[in-house]
């Protein structure tokens, strides 16, 4: 099976006074040993309908995070039924740590799959996949929830993408630029197949997740990433992901609830078509 990454790219001039001045970021970090990626085995690969692929991360034995638009297939936009997702938990060099199917899927109930050129879905580009079996393995522990960051602080991000879809990649210094409506610009290094990579903040050495890559950017002739700012959004999509558990059919199909409308501002961004 040969992946393809899902990914939606943006080229975008951003309004208001976010700069990508000076941004001086590690490089990535491949984490082909067993050494390397201790800790990290709660990230894992989300292939798709056998033939895509995104990134996302375990916050609950059975539940993973990552990006709203991999739920979408990016031709039709019409959503993937849940059986056609699996999850590898810390998925490297063709073995992963734990192996899951999924047996429901949801995006935000305010996510519409608009395109790669509206900005207004990136706020709310978040979505929980609930495996068909919880992951209890004392190595795969899944990541707690932290808040938004702050401009010039220092996070990370671990990542998937279609020219290192083997082996998960760490970049442990890149930094949040500064915030837009409903979102974070960060200096992180994406590329396809990185949607719905967690992007962390460190904290007395725990890792903690504080946004999800929804997109790549250009900002000041600079690629930059987006990420959709989690914290109410997320206890938005964990509360309709709860209340709609009995409505499945079956409990197997995506599920996304009437668009309730975009954030306040959400149009300050201008795209340019690549």
């Amino acid at each position: 099976m040969r992946a393809v990454a899902v990914f939606l790219l943006f080229l975008v001039l951003l309004a208001g006074p976010v700069r990508a001045d000076d941004i001086e970021d590690s490089a990535l970090e491949a984490l082909a040993t067993a050494d390397k990626s201790r800790g990290w085995e709660a990230v894992g690969r989300i292939d798709i309908a056998d033939r895509a692929f995104c990134t996302g991360a375990l916050i609950a034995p059975d539940l993973v995070l990552t990006a709203a638009h991999c739920l979408y297939d990016q031709d039709s936009g019409r959503p993937f039924a849940a059986g056609d997702f699996k999850f590898l938990a810390g998925w490297r060099n063709g073995r992963a740590v734990a192996y899951r199917g999924v047996q429901r899927a949801m995006a935000h109930p305010s996510y519409a799959f608009l395109g790669p050129e509206n900005v207004n879905s990136v706020p709310y580009d978040l979505a929980i996949l609930q495996l068909d079996q919880p992951i209890r393995l004392a190595q795969v522990q899944p990541f707690a929830i932290g808040a938004d960051p702050v401009t010039d602080e220092q996070v990370e991000v671990v990542s998937y993408a279609f020219d290192r879809s083997e082996v998960p990649s760490l970049q442990q210094s890149c930094r949040m630029i500064g915030p837009q409506p409903g979102m974070n610009v960060f200096s992180c290094s994406v590329d396809f197949g990185s949607s719905g990579a967690p992007i962390f903040r460190v904290e007395g050495g725990v890792p903690r997740i504080v946004s999800v890559v929804s997109a790549k950017a250009e900002l000041d002739g600079k690629l930059v990433s987006l990420g959709a700012q989690i914290g109410e959004p997320l206890n938005e999509l964990r509360s309709a992901f709860a209340s709609t558990a009995t409505d499945m059919p079956g409990g197997v199909t995506v599920s996304r609830l009437p668009q309730i409308g975009a954030p306040a501002g959400a149009n300050g961004a201008k795209f340019l078509k690549p």
